[in-house]
């Protein structure tokens, strides 16, 4: 009996279309103690930072599987398909890790809305604040009223 494992390629499916049955490749992430890791989600056509979040092992094999971003919501204790609510998925062109194997990079196209929302506030991106003199200050416009997106 052979232990090696084949790799397995269906196209559109993944980020690569390749996987390796048995998701060896997650145990190269330095996971925290809580079994996550930190993840950006960067948009890929203008490199724009959108977003910061958690994965565990399922919400990252998930991601590779579906091409599709999902994370682990801290707050809620689970899976949270990203859109699943608000129709604003993000669609996965890359999954990069960082030197530490500590940190992961994803490369999206942020769908539902154009441009892309990717805050729960309505905004393109959760980091639109920006300090000055002293005090945090919103800088970047709310695209669609949170209230017509979560009901």
């Amino acid at each position: 009996m052979s232990t090696e494992r084949k790799q397995v390629c269906r196209p559109s499916t993944t980020p690569t279309g390749c996987y390796t049955p048995g998701m060896t490749w997650l145990d190269d992430i330095r996971w925290d103690e809580n079994g996550l890791v930190p993840v950006i989600a960067q948009e890929a056509s203008t490199g724009d930072v959108l977003m910061f979040a958690w994965m565990n092992r399922d919400a990252l094999a998930l991601t590779a599987e579906r091409g599709e971003a999902v994370y682990w919501s801290r707050s809620r204790r689970k899976l949270w398909h990203k859109g699943e609510e608000s129709g604003h998925i993000q669609k996965v062109h890359e999954i990069r890790m960082d030197c530490d194997n500590d940190v992961l990079l994803l490369k999206i196209t942020q769908l539902g809305h154009e441009p892309g929302i990717a805050c729960h506030t309505g905004r393109h991106s959760c980091f639109f604040s920006r300090y000055e003199n002293g005090q945090w200050q919103p800088v970047d416009p709310v695209l669609k009223n949170p209230d017509t997106i979560y009901k």
